[in-house]
Parts: C-alpha cells; sequence; structure tokens
C-alpha cells in the first residue's frame, strides 16, 4: 500500500512538473455617443453598445501542447472591423508536438507561421487591427541536430471570420545555415528558400487561374559589425481589380525585391532598406483582392517608415502601395528606400552632457513604378515598368530625434519630422500635402511615481492645416495612473472641423492585470502598428479595457 501512495504522490508531481495551465482573457468595449460635433451614422446608431472580447486557454504536458481561442463580438464588433467577425464562436483551436531533441515540432489546427521576410507568407493575428489570418490544417518543422537545416511544410485553408476562405494554401520553407561549411571566423552565411501555392476553383469563370503561387529565395550574411539580407520573390499570374471588380481579362505576373544593409558598433549604427513591390499583392480568396480589412491576406507587407509613438506624427502616414491597377488610377507598384542613423554621444562632452545623449536620424522615400500603360480592344490592358527607376513621388519623411536626461530623473526628447504625403497616389482623393512636426516629450521620475508631459505642433499647407496637441500622464504608483490628452486641429479650413479630440482616463495595474477607463472623442483616420494600417472612424464615448492572464 506505501509503495502504491508513494508511486501515486510522483506520478502526480511529474505531472505538474511537466504540464501548464495558461489562460489569458482580452476585452475592449466602447458605448458610442452623439456630441455636439462628432455623430453616429444612422446604421451605427443602431447599436451603440459594442464589444471585442477574447478568451485564450493553453494546456501544456511534456511535449504536447493544446490551445483555443473563443471569441465574442457582442452585441457587435467595434466599429470599422470586418463584418465576418460577429457574435460569438470558437475562433482558433491547436494541438502541438514539440520535441526538441529530435529537432520535430508539429502542428494540427489553426497555426501561425511566417516564410523569410514574410513577404511570401506571413499569417498573423493583431487584435488591434482585427487582423486574424491563421491557417486551419497542419504543419510540420524539422531542424537538424547541427541546426544547419530548418524545413517546414504546411497545408491548410485560412480563416475568414469565423468561417474559411475558398484557397487552399500549401507551402515549403528551407533554410541552410552554412558556417559549418564555410568555416570562416566571424562569418555567418544562410541561404533559404520558399514556395506558397493558393489552389482556387474558378467555376465562374475560366480565365482565373486555379493556381497562384510565390516562389522565394533569400540570403542572409553577418561578418563583424555587418549584416546583409537580400530577398527576390516571384509571383505567377493572378486576378487583379478594377475599381473594386475582380478582371477577367487583365491577369499579371509580380514580383518582389528587398534588400536589408546594416552596420553597429556601441556607440554608431547604420541600417539602411530598399524593397520594390509590383503586382504583389496576395490573397488565398481571389473575391477578397483589396478588401479594407485585411481579410484572407496571405503575406506581409508593411510600410518601410519609421513608426511614430506620437499622434500628430500618425496623421500622415504612408501605406505600402503593392497593388497593379489601370482604374481609376494607373499604378503598378512602388520602390523606396529607409535609411535610420544611430548615434551616442558620450557623457562628459559638450553634446552629451552629464549623461550622454542618443541621436537618431530617419529618411523614407517612396515611390511608384516609372512605367508605361497601353489599352487594347475588348478591355484588354498591357504595361511595362523598368526595374529600378523612380516613377511619381508617394510619401517622405526625415526625422530627427533627440534623447537625453537633463537631471538623473528627468528624461527629455525634441523631435522634428518633415513629411510629404501624395494624397492623390495614397488615398486616391485629391492633392498633396507638406508637413513639419515638432514634439518635446518630458519623464520626471518621483521616489514612487512619475510623470509625463508631451507638447505638439504639426504644420502643415493642406489637407487637415496646422494642429496642437498636448498629452499629461501620471502613475501614482505601479498600480494607479491618470492620462489626459487633446490633438486641436485649429488650421482646418473648414471650419466646423475646427475641432478638440479629447481623451481622458484612469489605468488601474496589478500583476498580469490591465483595466483602463476612458472617455473621449477618437479622430478618424488610419490606425497603424508594424507599419500595417486599418482605417477607424470619428467617434466619440466611452471605452473601457481589460486584459489579464494567469
Amino acid at each position: 500500500m506505501r509503495k502504491k501512495i508513494i508511486y501515486g504522490t510522483a506520478l502526480l508531481t511529474s505531472i505538474r512538473l511537466f504540464s501548464q495551465l495558461s489562460v489569458n482573457l482580452e476585452s475592449n468595449s466602447q458605448y458610442y455617443i452623439d456630441d455636439s460635433k462628432v455623430k453616429l451614422s444612422e446604421t451605427e446608431k443602431e447599436q451603440r453598445l459594442r464589444s471585442n472580447n477574447y478568451l485564450n486557454i493553453s494546456y501544456k504536458l511534456n511535449k504536447f501542447t493544446a490551445g483555443v481561442q473563443l471569441e465574442a463580438y457582442e452585441p457587435k464588433a467595434l466599429l470599422n472591423y470586418s463584418p465576418a467577425l460577429n457574435k460569438t464562436n470558437l475562433g482558433t483551436y491547436f494541438v502541438n508536438y514539440n520535441n526538441e531533441k529530435a529537432g520535430v515540432d508539429v502542428t494540427l489546427g489553426h497555426f501561425y507561421e511566417q516564410f523569410g521576410s514574410g513577404l511570401a507568407l506571413r499569417v498573423w493575428e493583431d487584435k488591434q487591427l482585427g487582423i486574424a489570418n491563421s491557417l486551419l490544417g497542419g504543419k510540420i518543422k524539422y531542424t537538424d541536430p547541427s541546426q544547419t537545416v530548418i524545413m517546414k511544410a504546411l497545408i491548410g485553408k485560412q480563416r475568414l471570420g469565423f468561417n474559411l476562405s475558398d484557397g487552399l494554401i500549401t507551402g515549403l520553407d528551407s533554410e541552410l545555415k552554412l558556417d559549418n561549411m564555410i568555416k570562416a571566423k566571424d562569418l555567418h552565411t544562410s541561404i533559404g528558400f520558399s514556395y506558397v501555392n493558393k489552389y482556387e476553383d474558378n467555376k465562374e469563370n475560366s480565365k482565373f487561374p486555379k493556381n497562384v503561387s510565390i516562389y522565394s529565395s533569400r540570403m542572409k550574411m553577418e561578418y563583424s559589425n555587418f549584416a546583409m539580407e537580400l530577398e527576390y520573390l516571384y509571383k505567377t499570374k493572378d486576378n487583379i481589380k478594377q475599381v473594386n471588380v475582380l478582371d477577367p481579362n487583365n491577369i499579371f505576373s509580380g514580383n518582389a525585391f528587398l534588400l536589408n544593409l546594416s552596420y553597429a558598433t556601441d556607440r554608431f549604427g547604420i541600417i539602411a532598406g530598399l524593397r520594390r513591390l509590383e503586382n504583389f499583392n496576395f490573397y488565398s480568396q481571389r473575391d477578397q483582392i483589396g478588401n479594407i480589412y485585411h481579410n484572407s491576406v496571405l503575406n506581409y507587407i508593411p510600410s518601410l517608415t519609421k513608426q511614430y509613438d506620437y499622434s500628430l506624427a500618425n496623421i500622415y502616414v504612408y501605406q505600402a502601395q503593392p497593388r497593379l491597377s489601370f482604374l481609376p488610377q494607373k499604378k503598378s507598384g512602388e520602390i523606396g528606400s529607409q535609411l535610420d542613423i544611430f548615434y551616442k554621444i558620450k557623457k562628459g562632452t559638450l553634446l552629451g552632457g552629464k549623461y550622454g545623449t542618443d541621436l537618431s536620424l530617419n529618411i523614407s522615400n517612396w515611390y511608384g513604378l516609372k512605367g508605361t500603360y497601353r489599352s487594347y480592344i475588348n478591355d484588354i490592358r498591357d504595361y511595362k515598368t523598368d526595374f529600378l527607376a523612380l516613377g511619381e513621388k508617394y510619401y517622405s519623411d526625415q526625422s530627427l530625434d533627440i534623447r537625453t536626461r537633463l537631471k538623473d530623473k528627468w528624461k527629455v526628447a525634441l523631435v522634428f519630422i518633415n513629411q510629404y504625403y501624395n494624397t492623390y497616389r495614397v488615398e486616391e482623393t485629391s492633392g498633396e500635402v507638406k508637413a513639419q512636426t515638432l514634439i518635446l516629450d518630458n519623464i520626471y521620475r518621483f521616489s514612487k511615481s512619475s510623470m509625463k508631459l508631451e507638447l505638439q505642433h504639426q504644420w502643415a499647407n493642406g489637407y487637415h492645416g496646422n494642429w496642437a496637441a498636448g498629452l499629461f500622464e501620471y502613475n501614482f504608483n505601479k498600480n494607479w495612473s491618470i492620462f489626459a490628452n487633446d490633438l486641436y486641429n485649429y488650421g482646418n479650413s473648414d471650419k466646423e472641423k475646427q475641432m478638440h479630440y479629447y481623451t481622458g482616463g484612469l489605468v488601474f495595474r496589478k500583476n498580469s492585470t490591465r483595466i483602463q477607463a476612458s472617455y473621449g472623442r477618437q479622430r478618424g483616420g488610419l490606425l497603424c502598428v508594424g507599419g500595417v494600417c486599418r482605417f477607424v472612424p470619428e467617434s466619440a464615448g466611452l471605452s473601457l479595457g481589460i486584459s489579464t492572464s494567469y
């Protein structure tokens, strides 16, 4: 009997050691109102209270992990989320087996994956953007014992709301590290190859291609303080849309080119990126091409510009332009570059001061592809582009960021941004804007609390005109904080739009729990995370956000 008890106790202890339950809850709710300046549409008024809720549960036992995510958009999803996200249902579920010693990782169910930079394939989730692009099927990853060869294979259908898109996705990815073969000191080299295919029946029109594939090759090299990444991709013939209608008479191939170079030391760093995209949208369902909700997107095409943390700097944000179009405009993609330079001035010098000063300079320039466009009979069109020639300018920005300490507990940042924004090309409306933004950011830490004061101003020669903004945040301790901010569009040429977008709120944090309640107005425009954006409408009301995990 005693042996049985000891054995049972040991077994229970073993299960506890090798098992783990994880639960995460996230809820974002808003009650929308009409105030003196901001009005809801008649459709939006039908449901003023809206909420997005996610309950994620995973359980790990030894080498196995199983998980589910329950989602509720009740009574409706927040404004301008995809209509495919509605009511309550099971969003994702999976079972994973991971044996690191054998180098085998297998997943059945919903999964996320990325090949290379993501230009060939990236399926991911971002709740703030309303992106839920997982694949439902299976994937396997193998890594050999020497970490020299990494192989991936997958098959599945992509999530579209609580349903699945029509296309069947298959993919292969391989990466080979050449260090053991080259055996050069301080040189690390790898090459990779990817293949992704979308199969979709073309019953509605025999001209639509059943198979659309992307072939990718890439190389990465690191030597001492230098690094280089190079990737080229080719997409077989795919559908395009003309004024949001699929065009069976005009089906074209596409390609992409990406080059990243970097050099870094303790106090100096430089990163340069060049990218060219031509007709490089990739969707798992052809009728979803160009939708504003990122439904059925298979690859990752962020804008390669500096991602700013400041509200006025995000009024004119660039979105990548990979799409081929003859109507309403003639454009076939984009080409451009981004340059980042970082330098740390030594402390104790004239410019470094007592604590040292961090400088960063960013320069981004983006253009359309230079080319010729031709039309023939029966609405058949064609075009030709030059590989590295620059077409019409779409966007540029130059920014200088200076950060230092004025005292031991007082951090200050001064940021200047100069932007050019081609509204006609990026938003397909009209005009262009030149804007300059100046930002002063202060953080002061007391013994048990801290305060943040942020002042911004933007001068613009068109569109919205001039803005002024301010943010105040006070953290009483590690648990409680309050904040208030205001964006004032005082320079708008339309006096009705010369308004304040104000928000005030309270935040509570404890361990892994965070609760935020706020009231105010939301400026309409693009909300961007990591270079990917979605449009949010102008609104006003009360917001409540809750996240917790254990």
